[in-house]
């Protein structure tokens, strides 16, 4: 991470960017200008509270990493605006009928970024590389299941499961990695970390540490030209300061906080320069527990303290009302969804009986409970830059000390927060978000055999019964089924509390009202970002190659 920025957008766009020069346009150029149809050109300055750690997907699992790597890379497959599966890399596919074999036709002429033509030997490849147990990812379990890969010829790719698996076709959306780069190479010390060289519409270009990543257009790229020609994540760990620069312009797009969206940005250089987007977001916002911490072996303790915590006090004076409160791992409304687990509604008089059952009084009229002479006293960790966790973290830290738990907060930069402290278990208790898949096979984050590190399962959650509803879960192509098994995981993690599920929120989202093109949907935003442009007379900027 690094320091505040203050006035540093002006310098940062004069070492990136020139501006178009004033040259008197034709008439047809009136013409278009005046339409203001799609064109060629400008950038998108986007800000990032986190820094990438790895732009390998296959080796990174923080969000910050993702969302450059998305715009680098493809997979097979992907989800499309009222997210069904489409066609990435793969054209077409057919799917046996018994639902076991998998045949992908893909597309002829994609180049990687340095050329290089794209072929199944590049599948195969990215298979056999994520299933090799040297290779540290947290995405081999989908690709495990797999009984046969094979590169038919150059552009045909199949795939054969001995069983059922669900999520098959989708877990080739997964990136693909270029063979020619990476083969017999240890692939946790390629340069592609830093580096990196896919088929996708954005090219890497640089990456200053601290500071910015900066993507260029791929004009080779096989879906076409993306209008826009630069993308530039600059890194900007503080919120407020990151506003500051939106403010400035020198950023074009950013999530803002909810006070930032229902205050802050209602005026008119707000309302004359940018554009809101607002909608239920596919995520959610947990209190996680490290469960081989002794204090929260017992799960009469961490029930007690979700009994503890007023999520609607959160909801309301933290996210102003824009979110919901969460119950388990999936969003309100979704197919998977269980709106009927065990809920914890706020009641600290049964926290304290459930505390007390399990041993902890407050012996000495202090106020603090204890057990064993030693109080009841643990650390939430989150991350740098998201006011929101951390307000949530304070109030959590009030109410826990209403029913004589001590609690201490601890903000840490974000790198260092997933190096250092979650991927290690170097925590008692954590406040994040995960993104919420729109297939509900949570195998990765909550089965106990995911434990390992820098795996996903970092609260080393382990129920067998849990366990038996995922695997059984993925292994059926049978919706009604797999609903019948999600309900049952939902309420067993709901008795289990290995998190407790604060909220659910609304994605606030603020653009550069000379972008163009955008168009909400069920799937969110960004996923026609390619057709996204600016009316060549609001162009700003001209991208450097």
């Amino acid at each position: 991470m690094m320091q505040s920025f203050r006035f540093s957008h002006l310098l940062f766009l004069a070492v990136i960017l020139f501006t178009a020069c004033d040259k008197a346009p034709s008439a047809d150029k009136l013409n278009k200008l005046e339409a203001g149809l799609p064109a060629y050109g400008d950038i998108l300055v986007r800000g990032d509270i986190g820094e990438a750690s790895n732009l390998i997907p296959l080796l990174a699992s923080d969000g910050a990493s993702h969302n450059i790597a998305g715009m680098v890379y493809s997979g097979l497959v992907k989800y499309g605006k009222d997210m069904k599966i489409i066609g990435d890399l793969a054209q077409t596919w057919d799917v046996s009928p018994n639902g076991l074999v998998i045949t992908f036709h893909l597309r002829k002429g994609v180049k990687w970024h340095d050329g290089q033509p794209f072929t199944s030997a590049d599948v195969l490849f990215t298979y056999q590389v994520t299933v090799d147990p040297k290779t540290p990812t947290a995405y081999a379990g989908d690709f495990l299941k797999v009984k046969k890969a094979e590169a038919l010829d150059a552009y045909t790719f199949r795939v054969t499961y001995d069983k059922p698996f669900a999520p098959a076709l989708i877990s080739w959306g997964n990136s693909i990695l270029p063979k020619h780069l990476l083969i017999g190479k240890d692939i946790t010390k390629s340069p592609l970390s830093r580096h990196p060289i896919g088929t996708g519409p954005y090219k890497f270009k640089e990456w200053v540490a601290g500071q910015k990543i900066v993507l260029i257009s791929n004009p080779d790229y096989f879906e076409g030209r993306p209008y826009i020609d630069g993308f530039i994540t600059r890194i900007i760990p503080d919120t407020a300061t990151m506003f500051l620069e939106l403010r400035a312009q020198g950023i074009s797009m950013m999530d803002l906080t909810p006070l930032q969206y229902t205050r802050q940005t209602e005026n008119n250089l707000f309302k004359e320069n940018f554009k809101k987007y607002r909608y239920l977001g596919f995520k959610y916002v947990y209190l996680g527990y490290n469960l081989k911490n002794p204090l929260f072996t017992d799960k009469r303790i961490r029930q007690a303290i979700s009994y503890a915590i007023n999520k609607e006090e959160i909801i309301s004076g933290v996210l102003l009302g824009l979110g919901k409160a969460a119950t388990g791992p999936y969003k309100p409304g979704s197919w998977a969804y269980n709106g009927n687990v065990k809920i914890y509604n706020y009641n600290p008089q049964k926290a304290r009986q459930l505390l007390a059952d399990a041993g902890w009084k407050d012996t000495k009229g202090t106020g603090i409970l204890e057990k064993d002479g030693k109080p009841f006293v643990f650390e939430i960790v989150t991350n740098q830059g998201n006011d929101t966790r951390q307000k949530c973290a304070e109030i959590i830290q009030r109410q826990l000390k209403d029913v004589g738990i001590t609690v201490k907060i601890r903000i840490l930069e974000w790198s260092s927060f997933v190096t250092d402290f979650i991927n290690k278990r170097r925590f008692d208790a954590v406040i994040l978000g995960w993104s919420i898949s729109l297939d509900p096979d949570a195998y990765d984050v909550w089965h106990s055999s995911k434990t390992a590190p820098e795996e996903l399962n970092f609260m080393s959650y382990n129920n067998p019964q849990a366990d038996e509803m995922l695997e059984k879960g993925r292994s059926t192509f049978n919706q009604s089924l797999r609903k019948k098994y999600y309900d049952r995981f939902q309420e067993i993690i709901a008795e289990d509390q290995p998190y407790t599920f604060l909220y659910v929120p609304e994605e606030l989202i603020i653009i550069s009202s000379r972008f163009r093109g955008i168009e909400p949907a069920p799937i969110g935003l960004d996923y026609n970002f390619i057709k996204w442009y600016v009316p060549q007379g609001e162009q700003k900027f001209v991208m450097t190659r």
